[in-house]
């Protein structure tokens, strides 16, 4: 399968180099120009589960993709804020039977995809892998993840379930859901607790889950997602939710990981995507009519700290 990856950070490198070692053909796509030198030249380097790797991928600047470059499917994995510009950028690769399936952090994304894509290529899902940039063209990837997508056109279930399969080949563990809003929300509230709160704190997730405030912490904030969800009618299972994120802070599976957020801001001085994730609570609330002052607070500290470091 001929597989782009839209956004070739931490995850897309990730997703590059495990989909290539299931004997797929990947084109890797970013718009970080040293970032796509050092791998042109170097390969990607990764620490693999405590193992070096060099993976020797193709990739392209997202402003040099041409109408000569063809793919079967486009993962999309910028950050959120990038999303327009990098379909633009990769219009030509967008043909008219082009699969896209979506794993971006936050909510709402398949708003903007859906004037580039049509609808019945549209994948939207989520994933709980991890991975960490270290540098340009250097990642370090460790423990195990999963995949969740479904499909957004009608009748196009058996072709969500034959792409999950796809992906699970190259050992991404990928099922198909009949109701990713509900597993979206469920992602975003481990996003809109682990990174905000990690990235101010300046702690890896198990030392969040060290400090005294951590559950009282995290309860608020996936009560304050639960109530907006529930006014898009989907209603989430609290305690499983609010277990779920707790269970980031176990060392001795990806404890010791920093969130995407955090490396990012604190590590290399970029924005953040707290607008996406807290700040689209805090939006919705408003439209809702539905207190927030966690998620207010939280969007506003990152903000306050984006300031501080003076990142633009």
């Amino acid at each position: 399968m001929r597989i782009a990856i839209a956004g070739a950070g931490a995850m897309g490198s990730r997703f590059g180099l495990m989909l290539q070692q299931g004997g797929n053909e990947v084109l890797l796509i970013d718009g970080w120009a040293e970032h796509v030198q050092q791998i042109q030249e170097h390969g990607l380097r990764a620490n693999y589960n405590g193992k070096e790797v060099v993976a020797h991928l193709p990739i392209l600047l997202q402003s040099e993709v041409g109408e000569t470059d063809q793919v079967d499917l486009i993962i999309l994995f910028t950050k959120a804020m990038q999303l327009e510009k990098m379909l633009k950028d990769i219009q030509s690769l967008i043909k008219e039977d082009t699969e896209v399936l979506c794993l971006l952090n936050g909510i709402g994304h398949e708003d903007i995809i859906e004037k580039f894509v049509p609808m019945e290529n549209i994948y939207i899902g989520n994933t709980m892998w991890t991975a960490g940039l270290e540098g340009p063209g250097q990642v370090k990837l460790f423990g195990d993840g999963s995949v969740e997508l479904q499909n957004l056109g009608a009748g196009k279930e058996a072709a969500a379930k034959e792409l999950a399969r796809k992906l699970a080949e190259s050992g991404l563990n990928a099922k198909f859901s009949d109701n990713i809003r509900y597993s979206i929300y469920r992602k975003a509230c481990v996003n809109g607790t682990m990174n905000g709160l990690c990235t101010i704190l300046d702690v890896n997730m198990a030392g969040l889950g060290k400090t005294t405030t951590a559950h009282k912490m995290v309860e608020t904030i996936v009560n304050e997602f639960a109530k907006v969800a529930a006014f898009e009618n989907i209603h989430l299972d609290i305690p499983e939710v609010i277990a779920h994120c707790e269970s980031c802070f176990d060392p001795a599976t990806i404890g010791m990981h920093y969130p995407s957020m955090y490396q990012d801001l604190i590590k290399n001085h970029r924005l953040t995507e707290i607008d996406y994730i807290n700040g689209a609570i805090s939006r919705k609330g408003r439209k809702y009519g539905i207190v927030t002052p966690y998620c207010d607070f939280l969007t506003e500290l990152v903000h306050a700290k984006e300031d501080s470091l003076n990142v633009k």
